[in-house]
């Protein structure tokens, strides 16, 4: 028996997720910042959102595709960056790719991956993003972007709320390590300096400014998002230094605990954002009723990161994809049940 194809919706393949992986594995998957709340209110402040049906409309056929920083998405879904997929599949990145590809959805690849970018393009059918975590030598960074462009990535997503790692005590407890021979490849080889220390008796966290992410831009050749943009001010900085759009996102709840939801964020960026530059938003999605709901709040696209994890888990390129269909249905069936047959029709009148 084919075990995804079993699972209906996102909540069962991560039970199912939760039988296949080593415990310690799973806890480094599903784990946040401190007492993860941030990580609960991500989820639970998109089931509070109530939706408003409307009847009788024409949705005899549904256009959920959306143009993104000249790309074509076939649903406003991408894959969220993140890091080692081999603790969690054999395969690894090279799977999640194959699925993204199966579901006609761009991945948007870590430089925490397990796999060189440039193997993963070979096995990508959909354009690659990339996300960089920015080091502490210049150069490095110059060389990582120069790399990750070099190899076919359409757009560069800079993480920019980590200048220090937080305290993810489910995490430290599981005490993961990478298989042998495993690493990060696409920091090149190159020895790093920590980009920021942290213990009992220092917390130094790294320089990451605004001059920093501005040069970044100057120099990557593609689009630049901003990724943990969380309020206007920061927004409306994001787009003074020429970013190309910017991704509401608390690292999952695995930064700083206790900050909103991103659901709770968005309309305020949106707002004062007005339309200048995409506005993307990740953490909490595992409905497709949540996905109408952050474009009901104006995103013009989602970001999924532990719902596809739990989906490789159990099924490698298949569970990918599985998860992805399962969302795209659902948010289909949204659209239709709420009367919005295209992405333009959905507004913050699809909620009550």
């Amino acid at each position: 028996m084919n075990l995804i194809a079993e699972l209906t919706n996102v909540h069962e393949v991560e039970e199912a997720a939760r039988g296949v992986l080593d415990g310690p594995v799973f806890d480094y998957v599903a784990g946040g910042a401190a007492d993860e709340i941030t990580v609960r209110w991500n989820v639970e402040k998109y089931r509070g959102l109530r939706l408003r049906p409307k009847v009788l409309e024409d949705v005899s056929s549904l256009r959920p595709e959306i143009d993104l920083l000249g790309q074509r998405l076939t649903m406003p879904i991408l894959l969220a960056p993140t890091a080692n997929h081999r603790l969690v599949h054999p395969e690894g990145e090279l799977a999640t790719a194959r699925g993204a590809g199966l579901a006609g959805v761009t991945m948007v690849l870590s430089s925490g991956a397990n796999t060189d970018i440039t193997e993963v393009a070979r096995v990508a059918t959909q354009p690659l993003w990339f996300q960089l975590y920015v080091q502490h030598d210049r150069e490095l960074n110059r060389d990582i972007v120069q790399h990750a462009v070099g190899a076919g990535a359409k757009v560069l997503c800079v993480t920019v709320d980590n200048p220090v790692e937080a305290a993810r005590n489910r995490e430290q407890r599981a005490a993961v390590k990478l298989p042998p021979g495993v690493d990060h490849p696409n920091y090149l080889g190159r020895p790093r300096a920590p980009r920021f220390t942290v213990s009992l008796d220092e917390v130094r966290p790294q320089k990451l400014d605004w001059a920093l992410v501005e040069w970044l831009g100057s120099i990557a050749g593609v689009p630049v998002l901003l990724k943990g943009i969380m309020t206007p001010e920061d927004a409306e900085r994001a787009i003074g230094i020429g970013a190309a759009g910017v991704i509401v996102s608390n690292h999952g709840g695995r930064a700083l605990d206790t900050v909103p939801a991103t659901i709770e964020a968005l309309p305020a960026v949106v707002d004062r954002v007005a339309g200048r530059v995409p506005v993307l938003v990740d953490g909490g999605i595992r409905r497709g009723t949540d996905v109408l709901k952050a474009l009901a709040y104006g995103a013009t696209a989602t970001l999924v990161g532990r719902p596809y994890l739990y989906g490789l888990a159990v099924g490698g390129a298949e569970g990918v994809a599985h998860v992805l269909k399962i969302l795209r249905m659902e948010f289909l069936a949204a659209m239709a049940l709420t009367g919005r047959p295209t992405i333009a029709s959905i507004d913050r009148t699809v909620l009550w």
